[in-house]
């Protein structure tokens, strides 16, 4: 600072002003069986100035396989657009790795050590590593379990070890680079999930969005499988190490650039595809996970790459901050179960068992059914019978007294002509009073309606399948985003800011339950209608 005006200086970082040479990359090259690597389709046209472009234009190039035909480019492009992720102030960097793995292997650089503990059961893909190469694999992931105690399991390290040694000069820059990577500090932009409660919290983060992206999908799954989750469990594997080569180094240009988000679309992608290569008819063998697991590792039979990579962009997936909350949801979910951060495998079955269920208005296979359209979170429990007019009576009063205080809750109804339908309902029944005498409204838009019998069938909110409807609301009439200054304990709904655009917050009581991104506070809704999902009265109740 001179005198009393400050001196502002800008530094441009070398990334910045870097240009693309798509020329040979010979350092890049020594751990590389070049027999087995997939020949350029055509020549790589590059912009020069790629690393100045602003990040949405970078995204667009990278959906659309600028470099993809480049060895050389990738060589130089992936350590630059790796040195952008945000990540821990003291994150180990290539000087780190020389210092401890010459610790470990000593000068022959000959490794003995076994691999991590938090490998175990996961697999290790080489691609088109040479076996120096995988001698190179095996060293960086000893490293990366000696500088990364806490890690506990993770099995997309291995693969995304393995891709990325491809493109580096030496062991040393691979490791920074993957090491940046494990460090990522974005905020709801994470790239390596660590641990078997972060990994399975995203498995049914999965679950959950192909329950709501590929109904069809997911109802031929849960026809033929005793165990949605158990399938959805291998989402990530279905990309690594499942997706060929070609393949994989694709979806790896984009994830670089947009994180985990990428994957869950290229695993949606996949299982779309999927529906329509097996049809209407389902799968040919009775194991539908097998039979995925075949249909992804010959997916250029299927579709092309580049034909992939536009449809899973094409869906109209919610944002990195809600699905980083409904993932913190199933996380609290697993946790309730006693799955633990430290804890590398699963120690219970996480589905329900439904050998000994029954009921009178459906079967366990049509249960099994209701049980997959449920929020994953909600589905790790068994079911509770809380109220049955066989047992109760048909009081409308005795149904709110079994029903009260009790979230959420799944109600099924039997005609006196045998069809059954029901509703999924995410709010108690107890919220009615707040309304007082009259018949008010409540619950989220995870509130659905279905049939079973003749067919089955779910009804979702119609803003989940076209979120573009909540735009085309005036803006006189949205409410605003963000929830309303919490109420003192025992007011009600109508107190403070009843005549503002606000919805009223939770009662202190259930403060600590994560919001899952289709509850209403996340969309831009008119405050009248945005809590319109359940009533009831003495009368009768509603739902839709």
């Amino acid at each position: 600072v001179l005198g009393s005006s400050p001196v502002t200086i800008v530094v441009t970082s070398e990334a910045d002003t870097w240009d693309i040479d798509t020329s040979s990359c010979p350092d890049c090259e020594q751990f590389v069986d070049w027999d087995k690597m997939p020949e350029p389709q055509q020549p790589a046209q590059i912009p020069r100035d790629i690393l100045s472009k602003p990040p949405k234009e970078l995204k667009r190039l990278a959906r659309e396989g600028c470099w993809a035909s480049s060895h050389a480019a990738r060589a130089r492009l992936y350590p630059r657009l790796v040195q952008r992720v945000s990540c821990r102030l003291v994150t180990p960097d290539a000087l780190v790795y020389r210092d401890v793995a010459s610790r470990l292997f000593g000068k022959s650089g000959v490794s003995s050590h076994p691999l991590p503990e938090f490998l175990e059961g996961c697999p290790v893909p080489t691609y088109c590593l040479n076996p120096r190469g995988v001698a190179a694999l095996k060293k960086i992931l000893v490293c990366v379990g000696d500088l990364f105690p806490d890690i506990t399991y993770s099995p997309l390290l291995p693969a995304l070890a393995a891709l990325l040694l491809h493109y580096s000069e030496d062991e040393a820059q691979c490791f920074e680079s993957l090491s940046r990577l494990i460090a990522s500090n974005a905020p709801h932009a994470g790239y390596v999930d660590q641990s078997f409660l972060a990994h399975q919290a995203s498995c049914m983060t999965f679950g959950d969005l192909a329950n709501k992206h590929c109904p069809a999908a997911h109802r031929l799954i849960a026809g033929a499988s005793e165990n949605v989750l158990e399938v959805y469990s291998e989402w990530l594997s279905w990309l690594f190490p499942g997706l060929p080569f070609a393949y994989a180094v694709r979806v790896l240009d984009v994830f670089l650039l947009e994180g985990q988000k990428v994957l869950y679309r290229i695993a949606l992608a996949l299982l779309k595809q999927y529906r329509l290569s097996v049809g209407s008819a389902g799968p040919e063998g009775a194991d539908v996970g097998a039979d995925l697991r075949a249909f992804v590792q010959n997916i250029a039979e299927h579709v092309t790459v580049d034909k992939l990579l536009e449809r899973a962009f094409g869906i109209r997936l919610f944002s990195r901050k809600e699905i980083w909350l409904l993932q913190m949801a199933n996380r609290k979910a697993l946790v309730e179960r006693g799955i633990t951060v430290v804890q590398s495998r699963p120690s219970f079955h996480l589905a329900v068992d439904m050998q000994n269920f029954s009921s009178g208005a459906v079967t366990a296979q049509e249960m099994r059914l209701i049980w997959s359209w449920i929020p994953e979170r909600f589905s790790l429990f068994p079911p509770l019978l809380l109220f049955s007019t066989s047992e109760d009576g048909c009081s409308l009063q005795r149904f709110y007294t079994c029903c009260e205080g009790y979230e959420p809750t799944v109600l099924l109804i039997k005609t006196t002509e045998g069809e059954v339908c029901g509703a999924f309902l995410s709010s108690d029944w107890s919220e009615r009073k707040k309304s007082g005498a009259t018949s008010g409204f409540f619950g989220t838009g995870e509130c659905f309606v279905f049939t079973v019998r003749p067919e089955a069938e779910r009804y979702e909110w119609v803003f989940i399948k076209k979120p573009e409807l909540a735009k085309a609301v005036p803006r006189s009439r949205q409410r605003s985003p963000s929830p309303a200054p919490e109420s003192p304990p025992g007011s009600s709904p109508g107190g403070r800011g009843s005549g503002s655009n606000h919805l009223a917050v939770p009662s202190p009581q259930r403060r600590g339950r994560l919001s899952p991104f289709l509850a209403v506070r996340h969309f831009l809704l008119p405050s009248k209608t945005a809590s319109m999902f359940m009533s009831g009265s003495r009368d009768g109740i509603v739902i839709g």
